[in-house]
C-alpha cells in the first residue's frame, strides 16, 4: 500500500490528467498501464485509477521522453519506491517512539509535539523531493526541447544550404549553355563569312582565269596571223603591218 500520500493532497481523475497534461484520456490509461506493468503503484478506487500530484510527474515523463517507454516506466518505479523507502522508515521509527511513552499528560502532550514536528519535517521533505523532481524532469523535458529545436534548426539550415548549392549549380549550368550557345552561334557566323570570302574567291579566281584564256586565246590568234604574214612572198610583206592596224 502506498504510504507516499500527504494528508489532503488533491487527487485528480483520468479525464482531469489528460485535460492538464493535453492529451487524449486513452493515452494517460496506456501510461497506466506502462508503469503498472513495471510495478508502479497507483491509487484506485475499484478498477479506477485516482493519480496524485507524483502520478501526473510520471506521466509527464512518459510524454515528453525520447527513450523507449518501458525505460522511462522502470525510473519512475524507482522514484516511487524512494519515495516509499522514507515514508516506511518514518513509520518504522514512531513505534519506537512510542514504546516508552510517559504517562504524565504534559510529558505525553510534549512526545506527541516532538512526533508531529518531526512528521512535519519528514513530510516538508518529501515535498521539497518530489518538486525537485518535478523540476528536474521539467529541466531534462527542455533540455530535449531544446536539442530538438537545435537539430531541427541544422537540419533546415542543411537543407537551405543544399537548396542554395543546387541552385548556383544549375545557374553556373545554365550561364555555361549559355555560353556554349553563343560560342556556336559566332562560330557559325565566322564559318559563313568564311564561305561567302571562299566563293567570292572562287567567282573572282573564275574570272580571272576568263580573262587569261580570252587574252591567251587573242595572243594565240596574233601569232598565227603574225607567221602568216611572214611566210607571205616579199611583195605582199608589206601587208605586215596591217597586222598591228587591226
Amino acid at each position: 500500500m502506498r504510504r507516499d500520500i500527504q494528508p489532503n493532497e488533491q487527487a485528480f481523475t483520468t479525464k482531469e490528467v489528460a485535460e492538464e497534461l493535453e492529451i487524449a484520456t486513452p493515452t494517460v490509461r496506456k501510461y497506466g498501464q506502462i508503469l503498472e506493468r513495471n510495478g508502479y503503484e497507483f491509487l484506485k478506487d475499484g478498477d479506477r485509477r485516482i493519480f496524485v500530484q507524483s502520478d501526473i510527474v510520471a506521466l509527464i515523463a512518459l510524454r515528453d521522453t525520447d527513450k523507449p517507454l518501458d525505460d522511462t516506466a522502470i525510473d519512475a518505479v524507482y522514484q516511487q519506491k524512494e519515495r516509499l523507502k522514507v515514508s516506511n522508515e518514518t513509520d518504522i521509527a514512531l513505534p519506537d517512539t512510542y514504546e516508552n511513552v510517559p504517562h504524565d499528560r504534559n510529558q505525553l502532550k510534549e512526545a506527541l509535539k516532538y512526533v508531529v514536528q518531526e512528521l512535519a519535517v519528514t513530510r516538508e521533505m518529501n515535498v521539497q523531493l518530489v518538486n525537485d523532481m518535478s523540476q528536474l524532469k521539467t529541466t531534462v523535458s527542455r533540455l530535449q526541447q531544446d536539442h530538438h529545436t537545435i537539430s531541427s534548426s541544422i537540419g533546415n539550415s542543411a537543407q537551405k544550404t543544399n537548396v542554395k548549392i543546387e541552385n548556383l549549380t544549375k545557374q553556373q549550368k545554365d550561364q555555361y549553355e549559355t555560353l556554349l550557345e553563343q560560342e556556336k552561334k559566332h562560330y557559325e557566323k565566322l564559318l559563313q563569312q568564311e564561305k561567302q570570302k571562299g566563293e567570292l574567291l572562287q567567282k573572282e579566281i573564275k574570272s580571272m582565269r576568263e580573262e587569261q584564256v580570252k587574252e591567251w586565246r587573242s595572243q594565240n590568234d596574233f601569232n598565227k596571223r603574225l607567221e602568216e604574214a611572214i611566210q607571205k612572198p616579199k611583195e605582199k610583206r608589206g601587208g605586215l603591218f596591217s597586222l598591228f592596224r587591226k
